[in-house]
């Protein structure tokens, strides 16, 4: 049994994150940043849940950068292959879902 209060989680570092669980190489990890990331592709899919602040997240769609404003509750899903950014808008928390060890 765990209890995670996201609010409270303030790490050192931009993008350090807690693991919460992993389901047989899918990972849960809460994320805190308050910097942008860096353009990639993960290793397979990735749900992304905007716990607290606001993310804009950068995407390419054929091509041309796409871009879409995230508030709390909102839910990104980045396909195999799409390529993202995250940009947060101050302090954020983001809920990341996806295989263990991507990037």
């Amino acid at each position: 049994m765990k209890t995670i209060i996201s609010k409270n989680f303030t790490p050192a570092k931009s993008w350090d994150a807690v693991d919460i669980a992993n389901f047989d190489g899918t990972s849960v990890r809460l994320h805190w940043t308050d910097k942008p990331y860096r353009w990639h592709i993960n290793d397979g899919e990735e749900v992304f849940v905007v716990l607290d602040g606001a993310v804009e997240m950068h995407y390419r769609e054929q091509g041309e950068v796409q871009k879409v404003m995230l508030n709390v509750g909102d839910i990104f899903f980045a396909s195999v292959g799409t390529e993202h950014v995250a940009h947060p808008q101050g302090a954020a928390r983001v809920l990341v879902v996806e295989k263990e060890d991507s990037v």
